[in-house]
């Protein structure tokens, strides 16, 4: 379904869109906002789901055991330690 929608754009903008459409990259104005909103729903999607994600491992590493800085410093030295081992260092 279409919906007409009246909306306002700068001169910028409106010489921009035409620019598209005078390139043949799109058939009109109105494509050229469509496609713009479009990309702008995705970027919204994209971001709470990122943000959901984020939200979701911190809950998850509250539930877990916390590392004081010394033994996150030593947890840090053994690793460091093994890597070099096994590259012979």
């Amino acid at each position: 379904m279409t919906v007409k929608a009246s909306v306002s754009i700068s001169d910028q903008q409106d010489a921009f869109a035409r620019r598209l459409v005078e390139e043949g990259r799109y058939s009109s104005v109105s494509a050229v906002v469509q496609q713009g909103l479009e990309l702008l729903r995705e970027q919204t999607e994209m971001k709470e789901a990122e943000l959901a994600a984020l939200k979701a491992l911190l809950d998850e590493r509250r539930k877990g055991p916390f590392l004081t800085m010394e033994e996150s410093r030593q947890q840090i030295e053994e690793m460091l330690a093994r890597k070099k081992a096994a590259l012979g260092l």
